[in-house]
């Protein structure tokens, strides 16, 4: 028996229920919290490049109980990580943290945006070559345990993720 969540609209088997309960711990400040048995959240293994999660490259404003806030092309919260940096833009969760903190894949070409600034898009290269969609300078992250669009449960995780708002600036409010 597994437990299973959804990734970007696919079911990944991440963790044998005897596995549970399991303290979440990882580099990108989401340990302070142990997670419970329909928290928890292990790294997925992905056989293909087929079965790696989809690029986004568009981004929309929506209204959450944060405020508004940037969703990706398929409505999910968008968030910037505290140890990032908006002038120089740099990336810093790499390994472990990239795994439940998805970087936005930058696309070629233009990102479609709605209710944000086209000038305030941009891109970073990560340490692994990559290149990551930025927004005022800051890198963009997907939080893989937001099960739906609008879900807003990676805001304030380990006091250093937060959603981003349409100006490019971290929204302070918390869910």
């Amino acid at each position: 028996m597994h437990l299973r969540h959804r990734r970007r609209g696919r079911l990944t088997a991440v963790a044998a229920l005897g596995l549970l309960p399991l303290a979440f711990t990882s580099a990108c400040g989401t340990g302070s919290q142990a997670a419970t048995a329909a928290e928890a959240v292990a790294t997925p293994v992905y056989t293909s490049d087929a079965d790696a999660p989809a690029n986004n490259a568009a981004l929309s404003v929506a209204n959450s109980a944060l405020g508004r806030i940037v969703v990706d092309d398929q409505g999910f919260t968008l968030y910037v990580y505290a140890h990032d940096s908006a002038s120089p833009s740099k990336a810093t969760c790499d390994g472990e943290c990239a795994l439940t903190w998805e970087p936005v894949s930058a696309k070629d070409g233009a990102v479609a945006v709605e209710g944000v600034g086209q000038g305030l898009v941009g891109e970073v290269t990560r340490t692994d070559g990559t290149k990551q969609m930025t927004l005022g300078g800051w890198p963009l992250y997907r939080y893989d345990p937001d099960q739906k669009p609008g879900d807003t449960t990676g805001q304030g995780q380990g006091g250093l993720w937060f959603a981003i708002g349409p100006d490019g600036k971290k929204v302070a409010a918390t869910s």
